[in-house]
């Protein structure tokens, strides 16, 4: 979930104990603080804040992600550092490759903005690379190169369902699963566990669990909004769009995914009370 614009007051619980949907779901009463039972209750679609997507805009925006051209293209590494703002034929070598091996840049048009900037940050997550505050805004000599041999996702469940979402809490990253193969690759923020001013207990639960629920648009909950949330664990933990997703955990224990691909990213997955999508959510 998203910061709430006002500081939460008083203390906040630990969620301990299994990584099951009764635990956390047992813990997210005292987690939120409302005193309020863990449900549909707790959360309600709001006039929109921010830019709401109707069902006929969000499937117009839902993008064709790229299959995997020819596995054995050759990427030619630019040769020196790319960063937010540069544009021309490296950048856009750069958003072909991205998008090759299943990050979504956004459109290849050449610069590098804030779309290119989350996909390199999943694609250097991925990869084992340090991202610093000095270097977030850059695509490194050392991305460059694991371009051109790049290393695929750590699978959470190898023998899982050939459609499922995987959110790896280690790396920050989430990798969408059709048919047993790689469809999208995505940078997360996840739960950040304490928080200034907040307390700490702010942790997104491990486990298994289904995407079961759907909301469209800017949706307002005790801690803040949340963009086109699509649930795991009753109307509490989601997986959604923010205007704030760093390379960081940062939430209060949803996963954040970036606004551009919140916005096609419930035509991707199969929502339904019992029988959605598998959600697997591991410390890595």
């Amino acid at each position: 979930m998203r910061k709430s614009r006002r500081r939460v007051a008083g203390s906040v619980a630990r969620i301990v104990g299994g990584t099951g949907a009764a635990a956390v779901l047992g813990a997210a009463v005292t987690l939120l603080g409302q005193g309020q039972p863990a449900g549909a209750a707790q959360v309600s679609p709001a006039a929109p804040v921010g830019p709401a997507v109707s069902a006929a805009a969000a499937a117009a925006a839902s993008p064709a992600l790229p299959a995997a051209r020819d596995a054995a293209a050759r990427f030619v590494p630019p040769g020196h550092v790319l960063r937010v703002g540069d544009h021309g034929a490296a950048v856009r070598s750069v958003q072909r490759r991205l998008a090759q091996l299943h990050y979504f840049p956004g459109k290849a048009d050449g610069r590098f903005g804030a779309h290119t900037q989350e996909a390199v940050w999943a694609f250097e997550r991925v990869q084992g690379l340090t991202i610093t505050a000095a270097n977030s805004g850059e695509i490194t000599r050392a991305a460059e190169r694991d371009l051109a041999r790049p290393r695929s996702p750590k699978v959470l469940e190898p023998h899982g369902s050939g459609w499922r979402i995987e959110v790896n809490k280690k790396t920050e990253v989430l990798v969408l699963y059709r048919h047993g193969k790689i469809e999208l690759i995505s940078h997360v923020s996840t739960g950040a566990g304490c928080l200034p001013d907040q307390g700490c207990g702010w942790n997104t639960p491990t486990g298994r669990y289904r995407a079961e629920d759907f909301m469209p648009g800017w949706v307002h909950v005790p801690l803040g909004e949340m963009f086109n949330p699509v649930f795991f664990i009753g109307t509490v933990f989601a997986i959604h769009g923010d205007t704030v997703v760093p390379w960081y955990a940062d939430s209060h224990g949803c996963v954040r995914i970036p606004m551009f691909i919140a916005q096609f990213f419930h035509h991707r997955v199969h929502v339904a009370a019992s029988g959605g999508t598998p959600v697997i959510i591991s410390n890595g």
